[in-house]
């Protein structure tokens, strides 16, 4: 049976999904925009902002669900503007470093909702 995960250290869903869905001992997220739950606003700044916002609510939605950032087995990160990647990394190794670091994929999307700049989703293992 899936288990739905809330927490309100992320933001709300902004459409018909859940932040994160549980299903044995795995955590599927959905994708992570940089909102801040309390003003749902972008922080002020570029990529770099947006990316510590981004996966700040991924660790509050994975904690939520019993996992971490360190129980992450795959991300899905999506960039508006792939002239972003570096910067993007940088924060990104800030979070999971680079020894048994998740898999992952990174793409442009042609565009993200509310033209955010990143948006995080994974999958990880419940502790």
């Amino acid at each position: 049976m899936k288990n739905v995960i809330h927490t309100e250290h992320a933001p709300a869903a902004i459409g018909p999904y859940s932040q994160a869905l549980a299903f044995q001992n795995l955590v599927f997220t959905s994708g992570q925009l940089p909102l801040d739950p309390t003003t749902m606003a972008f922080p002020e700044g570029g990529i770099k902002e947006q990316a510590y916002q981004s996966l700040a609510n991924l660790k509050a939605v994975l904690e939520q669900a019993g996992a971490g950032t360190d129980t992450v087995l795959k991300t899905t990160c999506f960039l508006a503007n792939m002239e972003d990647f570096v910067a993007f990394n940088e924060v990104y190794t800030e979070v999971f470093g680079t020894e048994a670091a998740p898999a992952r994929s990174c793409v442009q999307a042609a565009r993200l909702p509310k033209d955010a700049l990143v948006e995080v989703e994974a999958i990880a293992f419940i502790k």
